[in-house]
């Protein structure tokens, strides 16, 4: 009898095991980069999911955007990788990215609210639902109007060129003794719009890469000028080798020059981190010969298509691409919404009591507007990233003294080339 009743308790234990066993959570792995405030946000967010979904965990980290650029390609060429991303290079790793369309609740929903943007992150002639953009992004500049305003100097009106500007931002440099008037980010895609403003087309007539134009170097040219005359902060090019993101944010947040260009993402992060010290106002693109140009984008989370738990990633997919959560996200981070339906109804209540937001924000709707097709083109195209890293690693080289423009030129060309051919192969 005791024999039976140890071996029965036995059983039970192993059955309490193993029903146990049975409840832990599928782990999903999400990797995210922040830009100013946003992961606090998603982290707060992916909490709540948690919550109400107790049989996933996501493992969310926060990691550096050279991550994302560096790091996270490798493992993906090698079949690796989270379940889950934050990118922004999203076309040409297209094939890395699984399709949602049969796993999440309704695929009309994410066809209508986001399917203007699919052909950004899929390949083309696709109709997989890879995943949603978190914000869309333009590229534009900021001014520190404290600055000039104590300098004397006004600022720059909306038809404002490029020449405008850094001579504007050289009289407050000089007045307030600046290291530098400006700084733009060390980023192939933050000088294309810019470029686009000079005429600059990267896109062949058969979608291969065109040869660089002179549009490219006429505003190549202008960098390298201004970096020389010591006009654009060279530490944030000329410091870093190859295509190493390197933003000038921390640059302008200290008041250290007066004008930086980069993008509307940086809203937040200049709104946390400059608070009161002084004001800023957002500036749109300056003018080049042939339009005044900022290019559009944004970061997209999209699904991994290693993962080993699809339907959970599409259930965490689906909550964060809701209606409710995008539009609670974007009031938060004070980011554009990529989702129809959250700007169809409006009524966003950015969450802010800085003066300098919604003005900022204003400005870079209103630029939207403004720029050229040749810049509208490069979001959905696949060889842009090829582009801007040769632009940004054979400029920084001209910068630092290494090539003159001629060799970057002909070397720009070889290393788009090359990478066109890798990715055939």
């Amino acid at each position: 009898m005791t024999r039976t009743m140890t071996s029965l308790a036995a059983l039970v234990a192993a059955s309490l095991g193993s029903a146990a066993w049975a409840q832990d959570p599928t782990e999903i792995r999400m990797m995210w980069y922040s830009d100013g405030i946003e992961g606090e946000v998603m982290q707060d967010l992916v909490t709540r999911f948690e919550e109400q979904n107790p049989d996933i965990d996501i493992v969310f980290d926060n990691v550096a955007y050279q991550v994302i650029q560096e790091q996270l390609p490798i493992q993906l060429a090698s079949g690796q990788g989270p379940d889950i991303a934050r990118v922004t290079n999203l076309k040409e790793q297209a094939e890395h990215w699984l399709d949602l369309r049969p796993l999440v609740a309704d695929a009309a929903y994410w066809d209508t609210n986001f399917g203007d943007r699919f052909d950004w992150m899929r390949d083309t002639g696709s109709d997989a639902i890879p995943g949603f953009l978190t914000q869309l992004t333009l590229t534009g500049g900021y001014a520190n109007a404290t600055l000039f305003e104590q300098a004397g100097v006004a600022l720059p009106g909306a038809d404002a060129t490029w020449d405008d500007w850094i001579a504007a931002s050289q009289q407050v440099m000089e007045s307030q003794q600046l290291p530098a008037a400006f700084a733009i980010d060390r980023s192939g895609h933050r000088i294309s719009g810019p470029a686009a403003s000079y005429g600059a087309n990267y896109i062949g007539a058969d979608g291969a890469p065109a040869a660089i134009d002179d549009g490219t170097m006429a505003f190549a040219g202008k960098l390298v000028d201004w970096t020389t005359q010591g006009l654009m902060l060279p530490e944030v090019w000329v410091s870093a080798a190859g295509t190493t993101y390197r933003a000038a944010a921390d640059d302008f947040i200290n008041a250290q020059i007066p004008f930086y260009y980069s993008g509307s993402w940086q809203v937040a992060n200049l709104s946390s981190k400059i608070g009161d010290a002084f004001d800023w106002v957002a500036t749109g693109s300056p003018c080049g010969d042939a339009g005044c140009s900022g290019l559009a984008g944004g970061a997209a989370l999209v699904a991994v298509k290693y993962t080993q738990h699809p339907e959970e990633v599409a259930r965490v997919m689906d909550f964060l691409a809701s209606e409710e959560i995008v539009r609670e996200f974007s009031e938060r981070t004070l980011f554009l919404p990529a989702h129809a339906g959250v700007v169809a109804a409006g009524g966003l209540e950015f969450q802010s009591e800085d003066p300098n937001v919604p003005t900022a924000l204003d400005t870079f709707v209103t630029a939207s507007t403004q720029t050229v097709p040749t810049a509208d083109a490069l979001p959905a195209w696949i060889y842009a990233n090829a582009y801007y890293g040769a632009l940004v690693t054979r400029i920084s080289q001209v910068m630092a003294g290494e090539l003159s423009l001629d060799e970057a030129r002909t070397l720009m060309d070889q290393d788009i080339a090359d990478q066109v051919a890798a990715a055939q192969q």
